[in-house]
């Protein structure tokens, strides 16, 4: 229970239209890949807490009962686990929440959803990444992948090796939430589009398509090089695969929301 009480104090309240937080944002980049295009303005649908880190193995195994991961560490990110795992962590984190009272009975647990993912990466900037427009300086090594602007943000090959420390080891963004550029790709609630062409005006999960759809992961990896960690890039994912480099982070919402 203590897992689940530390899990339930590390969430960002994100408020939509108040303070720092913007009613709405510039989804995708033009000058990206046809993936991430076209760029659209995106409203967020209303409040939500993004947790600041992704899921931890001690948290996973709490819930689930047992740690699937490559790379032991309890506070590491949990991986090898499906996009359909992930959705089951949640409904029982939800059920067993609700039942402690860390949660309220109209709160859930979930992925968030892909606008939300982008919209909490971005952290109100307009840059490739939350921390400007480039990941390297004169001088980094590009055949050693080497990102110094990059390294105290995230984990990727020029910095990683895979058994990173644990969650939270590097800066966080300019709203608290760690790990967004990089150490394991993160699952959203969205199905896979080849583009944003007739995506939803606002903030809510792009689901048409089928239950057996590919899904959308989001963040870039340890395994990847730094051009694949900006806040916008996007790639497709079998529901049922599972990798070392591919894990997930909640939000905790109103239940609809």
């Amino acid at each position: 229970m203590e897992l689940l009480k530390t899990f339930a104090d590390e969430f960002v309240a994100i408020t939509p239209g108040e303070g720092e937080f913007p009613a709405s944002f510039q989804m995708g980049r033009a000058d990206g890949p046809p993936a991430e295009q076209p760029v659209r303005t995106v409203k967020l649908a209303g409040p939500f807490h993004m947790a600041k880190y992704e899921v931890t193995q001690n948290l996973y195994e709490a819930v689930m009962g047992q740690n699937p991961s490559v790379w032991g560490g309890p506070r590491n990110s949990v991986e090898m686990v499906s996009w359909r795992d992930a959705m089951v962590f949640c409904r029982r984190a939800t059920a067993m929440m609700r039942s402690a009272g860390l949660i309220e009975e109209d709160e859930v647990i979930r992925l968030p959803t892909e606008a939300e993912w982008e919209y909490c990466c971005r952290a109100g900037t307009k840059t490739v990444y939350s921390f400007g427009d480039a990941a390297t300086k004169e001088g980094d090594n590009e055949a050693e992948h080497k990102a110094s602007l990059l390294d105290p943000y995230g984990w990727h090959t020029g910095n990683a090796a895979g058994n990173d420390p644990p969650v939270g080891a590097l800066k966080p963004n300019a709203w608290g939430l760690y790990d967004m550029h990089g150490y394991l790709w993160e699952y959203v609630a969205d199905n896979w589009h080849r583009d944003f062409t007739g995506a939803p005006e606002d903030s809510s999960a792009w689901t048409d398509g089928g239950d057996r759809a590919p899904r959308v992961m989001r963040s870039g990896s340890w395994r990847d090089r730094y051009v694949s960690l900006t806040s916008t890039t996007r790639q497709s994912v079998p529901d049922h695969v599972k990798s070392d480099a591919i894990g997930f982070r909640c939000v905790r919402s109103a239940v609809g929301k």
